[in-house]
């Protein structure tokens, strides 16, 4: 059998480059061939034995763009078209995919998490979960898995033209969301303890970066992951707003109940992203609203990821976006 090459996380702080059989898809699969594949928050974590539902050996990837080699027939895509991927693999049966919120499927399969994803030279999926994205580039396809975590948190929120809002956390996901904030016509300010971050990713998303914050933002979005900053987050919610955690903690966040009731607080939790997401992001892209070129700072390809990876894991001055490129 012809041999592909994988990086592979097989523990903790060990990432290697290893060869492994060429994938067959299955029922209602295709094979693909990565492009380019964005490094996550996600498989830092991983690499550093922090991620709370992860069995190892993984192949990590899960922000892909992705050329078909061989899809089912009667799925409606060519063999060499490039696609980008929605990596929540649900299970359609469950009470929340039957409602229709298939991002928080029960039984919810994430790839480069649940099960191997995308960093190789061949691997497979279901079908069900390509993306069209006729005109875009590779690099475009990339970036839209995690931009459509932050659409999703948008659409969560509703916020509307002249709605003040704060964004907490300066990395893709509070990227993503700056973004699709500001693009409702609301007022978007951006906040981050490291300032120089925060000023280019501001820059990025089009709105202004902060080193404090007022309190008495319609909508506030944590995209930060920590447990101190989320908890913090509920003081800069104006009387009647809304409080929306996008980032997530291993840990219990607790707030002031007398607090959370005289202002009549709104608390929601965003998970992932739907196809409706997704969509709402090619069409940004597509339309010029979203510079793909300015959010791709770092790139690397699959031997080199083995290194580089463990470099930005720690060190991420001027990092917004790496991704593993293969042509």
């Amino acid at each position: 059998m012809q041999k592909i090459n994988a990086l592979v996380c097989a523990a903790p702080g060990e990432l290697a480059v290893e060869k492994r059989g060429t994938p067959v898809p299955g029922p209602g699969d295709a094979l693909v061939r990565p492009r380019r594949i964005g490094i996550c928050g996600t498989d830092y974590h991983i690499y550093e034995g922090k991620h709370p539902f992860l069995r190892y050996p993984r192949v990590m990837g899960h922000e892909l763009a992705v050329e078909i080699v061989e899809a089912p027939e009667g799925s409606g895509f060519a063999t060499g078209e490039i696609c980008s991927v929605n990596p929540y693999l649900s299970c359609g049966n469950c009470r929340t995919c039957n409602a229709g919120r298939l991002n928080c499927c029960e039984n919810i399969s994430v790839l480069g998490v649940h099960r191997d994803g995308g960093m190789a030279e061949l691997f497979t999926l279901p079908a069900k979960n390509l993306l069209k994205a006729d005109g875009l580039s590779a690099d475009a396809c990339a970036v839209i898995e995690f931009l459509a975590i932050g659409a999703h948190a948008v659409r969560r929120a509703l916020p509307g033209a002249g709605d003040s809002v704060l964004v907490v956390g300066a990395g893709p996901i509070g990227l993503g969301v700056a973004l699709f904030a500001r693009l409702t016509g609301a007022l978007v300010q951006l906040r981050d303890l490291d300032e120089d971050r925060a000023a280019r990713v501001a820059e990025i998303a089009g709105v202004p970066a902060l080193d404090a914050a007022k309190r008495d933002y319609t909508f506030v979005f944590d995209a930060t992951g920590s447990r101190a900053a989320m908890q913090d987050s509920f003081d800069h919610v104006a009387p009647g707003g809304t409080y929306v955690m996008v980032g997530v903690v291993n840990d219990t966040i607790s707030f002031s109940d007398p607090d959370f009731h005289r202002k009549e607080m709104t608390l929601k939790g965003s998970r992932n992203a739907t196809t409706e997401d997704f969509q709402r992001v090619i069409e940004a892209v597509r339309a010029g609203e979203v510079d793909v070129d300015v959010i791709i700072t770092h790139r690397t390809s699959l031997e080199g990821a083995a290194r580089d990876l463990v470099t930005w894991a720690t060190d991420k001055g001027g990092l917004i976006k790496a991704v593993i490129q293969i042509d």
